[in-house]
């Protein structure tokens, strides 16, 4: 069986002064930096054969972290735009709480929390699945048939759209679900490469398999 690891980078500055990010490229904060560290204990255990993440220091930066605390700085990295954030178009680096105030609370909620409704310039998460699955299925899915352990390292809607894919989740699903930054995410592959999703990785990890 084999093993895929997903962590949302950890925080970044943005995050930090609540900002809309998406494609720029914004570092992660100490406290992202720590976060990413305690990923990479909780990983250290794990065998990891590749890793991929996307083209935004952010998660590169939250990645080089982790695997130098795994002790596995040799594996191959790549790196994919197919894996970067949502874009968030003409909100990019606005406030949300004053965006919310100049286009309404509504509005900005519709654009952040619908499925298929992009901001204006931006990518909806239906545009984010769009490229992140078929990614996922070329490139990173053929290493978990031969048996290689996978670390992603990317972002909140890119991650939320390959856990949509990988649990079946419905539009109105995906959008409740919630990826904390720096927190593993494990799945485990069968041979007919059905997921098992497990627990954090914690000392008290509970298996939900994914239908």
């Amino acid at each position: 069986m084999a093993k895929l690891f997903l962590v949302r980078h950890g925080q970044s500055q943005w995050n930090l002064e609540n900002r809309f990010t998406g494609w720029k490229d914004v570092d992660i904060t100490e406290l992202g930096e720590e976060e990413a560290q305690r990923a990479g204990q909780s990983l250290k255990d794990e065998q990891i054969d590749r890793a991929f993440t996307s083209k935004l220091v952010r998660a590169q930066h939250t990645l080089n972290i982790i695997l130098d605390e795994c002790g596995n700085t040799d594996i191959p990295v790549i790196m994919n735009e197919a894996l970067n954030e949502r874009s968030y178009g003409d909100l990019e680096g606005l406030n949300k709480a004053e965006t919310a105030q100049n286009f309404g609370a509504e509005q900005v909620h519709i654009w952040r929390r619908s499925f298929d409704i992009a901001p204006p310039g931006g990518e909806s998460l239906k545009d984010t699945y769009d490229r992140v699955i078929p990614y996922f299925e070329s490139n990173i899915k053929p290493q978990l048939e031969q048996h290689k352990n996978v670390l992603i390292v990317a972002h909140g809607n890119s991650l939320r759209a390959l856990i949509m894919y990988l649990e079946h989740l419905s539009p109105e699903e995906i959008l409740k679900r919630e990826i904390a930054t720096g927190e593993p995410l494990t799945y485990v592959f069968d041979e007919q490469m059905n997921a098992v999703k497990l627990g954090r990785l914690t000392t008290h990890t509970s298996n939900e398999v994914i239908t």
